[in-house]
């Protein structure tokens, strides 16, 4: 019996014994815990994600070009229209007395033009006349058959029709001039008057509406005044987007894009970037701080949403102006490349030399061109950098050109100690998500 109850005690000292064993090994690891994935085949397609909102691709604002109030208005909301149909008419009583004064200006400025007209001829046929005889004077005069008082004369009376023929001249100038203004005031009065009628300038649908009959409004032809409404072809859609500087060098016109649009849950729609904008623009970030964006339109394919079109009207499109849309444009694409995790990928001074311990102090101080982009392979226990050459990436993965082979096992995680801490033959360990983020709190 004393034999068996020593062999229970021994066995129970021996339990202890090995779990205080493992305990101790346990805490005295001093290797980092990581997270890590091998290096796979897989396609890559490169996104450039934006948000918009929906416009069609062809409409006019409609703003009078002369003030008055609006007597006629034949349409309404969501009416379509033909190019050239009537709009609005804006009262036209002052502007067909303004074309009334304008025309009886003009033909009195006409009458004035004719009347200088008829003097310079007269004027022209006396200075003919005066030549003729300062001619005859003078050769008599010449001869001594008349006086110098009489020849005298004669040049004065000259002299006087080149007087008078050049200021018929001058005058008929000024009548002319004075006729061709009428002539221009006429044209402002009828263009004025035409104006009064607004017609629809390309085929489309009234959208935006927002004047009524009686209404008065503003306008000249220079500047644009009241904003009637809106005509727009509603056939043909897209989405206008801001998209940041750092990524518009890779849009490129033709580009492929799918669109999702906040009224059409659980939908995707296919598009087409059709415009990109040459000019920056300034946009407020989500913290406030001014972003530098370039405008792109992409179209949505109708054959992405021709189960959507109303049958009956199929000349509307099933989205509206205003709407909400967020659009990722494939920029690129790589198949059967090799490909790890992005978060795999920081970088390195590209140097022999590494600094230990106060990498993270280093880093910062390191010129940026002798930067190079790294993963760490894991091997026999320890992080071994290898230097890679990168290509395009999607949300998930980036591609690897050179630098590593497919089935090697790279650190993914915890990105922290990648990308600053992690240095070359550190003792690290694979472990779970749990295990590393628990361990790292």
């Amino acid at each position: 019996m004393k034999k068996k109850k020593y062999w229970i005690i021994g066995g129970v000292i021996l339990i202890i014994l090995i779990v205080l064993a493992v305990w101790k090994s346990q805490n005295t690891d001093d290797s980092k815990p990581v997270l890590s994935e091998e290096a796979k085949v897989r396609n890559i397609i490169e996104k450039v994600s934006a948000n918009g909102k929906i416009q069609p691709e062809k409409s006019v604002d409609i703003s009078p070009e002369v003030p008055g109030e609006i007597i006629e208005l034949p349409i309404k909301e969501g009416q379509k229209v033909k190019k050239g149909d009537l709009l609005a008419k804006i009262n036209p009583d002052i502007y067909i007395a303004a074309v009334n004064r304008a025309e009886a200006s003009l033909n009195s400025s006409l009458a004035n033009a004719a009347n200088s007209r008829a003097r310079l001829e007269q004027a022209k046929a006396r200075l003919i006349n005066a030549r003729n005889i300062y001619n005859r004077q003078k050769k008599l005069f010449d001869d001594g058959v008349i006086s110098q008082q009489e020849f005298d004369q004669t040049k004065a009376d000259y002299d006087i029709a080149v007087a008078e023929k050049n200021a018929a001249q001058e005058s008929l100038q000024a009548a002319n001039y004075n006729a061709k203004s009428a002539e221009a005031s006429v044209k402002e009065a009828r263009d004025n008057l035409e104006r009064t009628t607004i017609k629809a300038p390309i085929d489309g649908t009234v959208a935006g509406l927002q004047v009524e009959q009686g209404e008065r409004v503003v306008g000249t032809a220079q500047m644009s005044g009241t904003k009637m409404m809106l005509v727009a072809d509603l056939t043909e859609m897209e989405v206008n987007v801001e998209v940041n500087e750092s990524d518009i060098v890779r849009v490129k016109l033709g580009d492929e894009a799918e669109i999702e649009v906040d009224a059409y849950t659980n939908r995707t729609f296919k598009g087409v970037v059709t415009e990109i904008s040459n000019a920056s623009s300034e946009s407020a970030s989500s913290s406030g701080s001014q972003l530098t964006v370039f405008e792109v339109k992409v179209r949505i394919l109708r054959d992405s949403y021709e189960d959507l079109v109303d049958q009956e009207n199929p000349h509307l499109s099933p989205f509206r102006p205003g709407m909400n849309a967020s659009v990722e444009i494939f920029t690129d694409k790589a198949e059967d490349v090799l490909a790890v995790p992005i978060q795999a990928v920081t970088v390195r001074p590209d140097s022999s030399t590494e600094v230990r311990k106060t990498y993270e102090l280093k880093l910062d101080e390191v010129d940026e061109d002798k930067l190079r982009e790294c993963v760490f392979l894991i091997e026999d226990g320890k992080a071994v950098k290898k230097f890679v050459e990168t290509g395009i990436q999607d949300n998930k993965f980036i591609e690897i050109r050179s630098g590593l082979e497919e089935g090697q096992t790279v650190v993914t995680g915890p990105y922290s100690l990648i990308s600053k801490e992690l240095t070359d033959g550190d003792a690290v360990s694979t472990k779970s998500k749990m295990e590393v983020y628990k361990k790292e709190e």
